[in-house]
């Protein structure tokens, strides 16, 4: 091959294996500091389930319990028995709609939030030793990996099912009143 010849395209088959090993290496990296990140949260009697329901009701404001269920993709029961131990220890509250008794909305605390904010600052430490390690060039190749990644994120968001999940759960925390990060929309304040 010459200089001016073009270089032979990689055939499907390579793609799809560099894909594959991208995609497991990128699962481990991620389950190791997740792993590392949960050990510090059982001490403080927070599971992995908590943590992400009270990520999601920050994100997406009080939601019900059929529609936290749906959202966790557990069965109706299995998420009163969570959102209970999670009252109990002060991370979530329940809460009925005044015009409509019949609706119990769960939201996250203070008590939560400050779970989360704690969550966040171990994360940003744990992350902050995991890329300390990284010289200068390498941090710079991620940082330009990680954008091209989001870019491609946000590509599928907008073109395929997910982004209508998005969608739904946001329209649901609007049809109840409720902004998402819980806040109350004006239109929920008026009645």
């Amino acid at each position: 091959m010459t200089a001016l010849e073009p270089s032979p395209t990689p055939i499907a088959g390579d793609r799809q294996e560099r894909t594959a090993r991208v995609a497991a290496a990128f699962r481990d990296g991620l389950r190791e500091i997740r792993c590392m990140g949960s050990e510090r949260l059982l001490r403080h009697a927070v599971s992995m389930s908590h943590l992400h329901v009270m990520s999601m009701l920050e994100q997406h404001g009080e939601m019900t319990m059929n529609e936290l269920a749906e959202t966790l993709d557990v069965s109706l029961s299995n998420t009163t028995g969570l959102v209970d131990r999670m009252t109990e220890r002060g991370f979530v509250e329940r809460v009925r709609v005044a015009d409509d008794r019949r609706i119990v909305l769960v939201r996250i605390t203070d008590a939560g939030c400050q779970v989360l904010a704690e969550v966040d600052i171990l994360r940003d430490e744990l992350l902050a030793k995991v890329l300390g390690r990284l010289d200068d060039a390498a941090l710079e190749r991620l940082e330009r990996s990680l954008g091209d990644i989001r870019g491609a994120v946000m590509d599928v968001l907008g073109s395929e099912a997910a982004f209508d999940w998005h969608q739904h759960l946001h329209q649901h925390s609007h049809a109840h009143g409720h902004a998402p990060g819980g806040a109350s929309t004006p239109a929920a304040a008026a009645h």
